[in-house]
Parts: structure tokens; sequence; C-alpha cells
């Protein structure tokens, strides 16, 4: 009987199933590239200028796609989507720093006059209006804060020293959201117009905010994307996982 050699088919046989596996491994890492660079990409929430609506550790997804489509470490624009809306809340490159990236809500569109006086926020004369909220621990999970207002989400999450803190929600354009003053603080004011083609912007924790009223205006070339949902959030703690913050979409 014969000898048959079956060494050589088996190894082209592998060698084509590597083959196989390298090509869609590198297809995958290309749709994954070209998903971050031109439709969603994650960010790391880094300071407290956010809270309530974002903590320190919230990992959330940005729609990089809704505001227009830019060339990928440029300011350079494809196309330039829709403009932002007020109360929005918008990822940028902070002004003059070029890998700076910044979160804040959009307060000012372009011709807007917006004066700030205290914990007022005046939109072309209009006054926004602020809700109270009164938030207590809830007595099955002292986590989790609750309100006797109606406000965007089923409770907040507590943190250090929440008690210090009065919090409101704030109706702005198509998004009700909640922010928070310090009651030690005092609340710096501002009185401007937005020019064309920028933005005026404030975080949520209006005390601890480095924004619009201290450094100006965000350009719209500046634009990254709107902030999406939370898909992952960490303690400073090594081990901390806010587990019931997955999921959170950002009002």
């Amino acid at each position: 009987m014969d000898n048959i050699n079956v060494t050589q088919p088996m190894l082209k046989k592998r060698k084509h199933k590597f083959v196989e596996t390298v090509e869609s491994i590198g297809i995958a890492l290309l749709i994954a590239l070209v998903i971050r660079a031109f439709l969603i990409e994650p960010f790391k929430i880094p300071s407290t200028s956010m809270v309530p609506t974002l903590l320190v550790g919230d990992h959330i997804f940005v729609n990089k796609f809704v505001y227009g489509l830019h060339i990928p470490l440029t300011k350079w624009s494809l196309w330039q989507g829709r403009e932002p809306r007020r109360g929005e809340v918008i990822v940028f490159i902070y002004p003059g720093v070029p890998h700076d990236n910044y979160i804040k809500r959009v307060v000012g569109v372009p011709g807007d006059r917006i004066r700030v006086d205290g914990t007022q926020v005046f939109i072309n004369g209009e006054e926004v209006v602020l809700q109270p909220l009164q938030l207590t621990p809830d007595p099955k999970n002292p986590n989790h804060l609750l309100s006797d207002s109606p406000m965007p989400y089923d409770y907040l999450h507590a943190y250090p020293d929440w008690q210090t803190f009065d919090f409101y929600t704030e109706k702005m354009g198509e998004a009700n959201h909640v922010l928070q003053y310090s009651e030690q603080m005092w609340h710096p004011d501002y009185n401007g117009i937005v020019p064309p083609g920028h933005y005026f912007v404030m975080g949520d924790n209006r005390d601890w905010s480095r924004d619009s009223r201290e450094w100006g205006f965000v350009p719209r070339e500046n634009l990254r994307g709107r902030a999406m949902f939370i898909w992952l959030s960490l303690k400073s703690d090594p081990f901390g996982v806010r587990f019931d913050r997955f999921s959170r979409w950002i009002y």
C-alpha cells in the first residue's frame, strides 16, 4: 500500500484558518476604529463640575455624528450636522488647549444674551425657572437620594457632602435636568451676548465649575459630540462599581 502524505494539506488548511482569523480581527478592529473616529467615542468624567448629573468615575458614550462629521485629530468638518440646542450636554475641546476635553451643558446659542445673577440665569431677558428639590436618603438604599418633587431620574446617587448643596430642576429648551448650588459659595455673575459660531456653557455643579462665565465661549469647531449615556461607573476605591448607574441616559 502506498503511503499518503497528509502533512502538507493539513498545514495549508491551518494556514488558511489563521489567515481568515487575522482578517476577521483586522476587519473588526477597522470597524471599531471607524465607529470611534466618526460615530461614538467613550469618555471618562474626571471632575465634579457636572455633579449631580455625572459623577467622577462615570464612563460615558458620546455621539460624535450628531453635530457633524469631523476628520479625526483635526477641527476640519466634512459635514456640519445639526446645531447644539440649549440644555444639551456636550463634550468639546477646551479653547486654547488642543488635547483637553471638557464636558458642560449648553446654556446659550449664537445670538443669545446671557445674564447670570447669583443663582438666576436669564436668556434673552427671560428667567430660567428653577424648581427646588428636597432630597432625602432612600430608606431601602442609603446610596440613593429621593426627591419630594418630580425630576428626570427616579433617584440621584449620594456622594460625600451632598447635604451641603441646594438642588433644583432646571427646564432649558427640551431638557429638564438637575443642578446644584453650594450653600457656602459666592455665585459668580455674568452678562454678555453669545457671538456667531459659539456657545455659552455651564456645569451642573454651578459653584464648582470652570465654564463660560470664566473663560468665554466654545467655538463650533471645538465640538466633539453630545453625551448619550453612562456605560460604566467606578468609585475611587479599586473595587468600587456603581452598577445601578449603568445605561443611565444623560439629561
